[in-house]
């Protein structure tokens, strides 16, 4: 059974940083794509980043050049880091798993596992 757990959220300052990990279990090695997403309050959840399990990444526009995902197959870990957070990043964040490859997609329907979140918040 595929489980995710994330953590690393918080609150912090706009401009400030923020690293996400995402702890998956019951596969292994590289052979689920794996993304994070978002959902601002009072707003539909959105793709931040995904990367599949070929290790092609894609970042959404509003993000690109401030996150950066990585994964470490070793420790089934996903991580995202977060610069230059503004207030307009504040959102609960998501990590999720599929089995797929080379979609190129941040749809969250594209994806059947996911965490339970955790919250960021960014302050002006």
């Amino acid at each position: 059974q595929v489980q995710l757990v994330e953590s690393g959220g918080g609150s912090v300052q706009a401009g400030g940083s923020l690293r996400l990990s995402c702890a998956a279990s019951g596969y292994t090695g590289d052979t689920y794509s794996m993304g994070w997403f978002r959902q601002p309050p009072g707003k539909e959840r959105e793709g931040v980043t995904v990367v599949d399990r070929d290790g092609i990444t894609i970042y959404a526009d509003s993000v690109k050049g401030r996150f950066t995902a990585s994964k470490d197959s070793a420790k089934n870990t996903l991580y995202l880091q977060m610069d230059s957070l503004k207030p307009e990043d504040t959102a609960m964040y998501y990590c999720a798993a599929d089995t797929w490859s080379g979609l190129d997609t941040l749809d969250p329907e594209d994806f059947g596992y996911w965490g339970q979140g955790t919250q960021v918040t960014v302050s002006s």
